[in-house]
This record gives structure tokens, sequence and C-alpha cells, in this order.
């Protein structure tokens, strides 16, 4: 079985998981997201493959495109 089948957000509009930014309105946008991330029983595992695959857009893993960027950075470190 593959993790995504059991992930929370599939029951969500996608829409919910790509915000347009990081500030301003879209933090109301990125906090409902990871509401929904943080009930999910495969956030470990999502979060892993975007950093994997280079998902560089949404949240995947309860993690914003620019906290998954920084999180690459500091792991080339």
């Amino acid at each position: 079985m593959n993790w995504r089948d059991s992930a929370a957000c599939r029951s969500e509009d996608p829409e919910l998981f790509f915000p347009i930014g990081e500030d301003g309105p879209s933090q109301l946008q990125i906090e409902r997201a990871r509401a929904v991330c943080h009930r999910c029983p495969v956030v470990t595992a999502c979060g892993s493959w975007a950093l994997r695959s280079g998902e560089y857009d949404g949240i995947w893993g309860a993690m914003t495109a620019g906290e998954r960027r920084a999180l690459r950075l500091w792991r080339k470190t």
C-alpha cells in the first residue's frame, strides 16, 4: 500500500495545500493545511517524499516550500 492511500488530505480540497505565498493572508491557509497534516498518520512519509523528490510547491508533511528549501540547504552543509 502506498503512503498516499492513508493521507488525511485525500478528503480535502487540494487548493488548501497550495497557498499563493507564505506570509500575510496566506498564513491562515497554511495553518489550516498544517492542521490537516498534524492529524495525518503519514505526515512523516509525506514530508520525506517531498524532500527526496524536490517538490518545490505546496504544503507537504506540514512544511511550506520555504521550510523545505531551508532544510535542503541545511542538509548540504
